[in-house]
């Protein structure tokens, strides 16, 4: 049973653990939202951008946790 409660912990911890990966993703949802609906640049563009700001939440979240768990 203990195995089962390891699993969901690990499971849930994937969607939750970070939370300052979701306030920057939601930041950039928000960000390129208003760009493409106030300042109209065109909704490729924001693709684009939204692609790009997570690769770069994604790669600072990893970094950050590869720093913690170093030392």
């Amino acid at each position: 049973m203990k195995i089962l409660q390891i699993i969901w912990e690990e499971f849930i911890g994937m969607f939750i653990d970070d939370g300052a990966l979701a306030l920057f993703a939601l930041a950039l949802i928000a960000g390129v939202t208003l760009a493409v609906k106030l300042a109209g640049i065109e909704p490729l563009i924001g693709g684009a951008l939204l692609l790009l700001g997570y690769l770069a939440i994604l790669a600072e979240s990893v970094h950050r946790f590869a720093k913690k768990k170093r030392g």
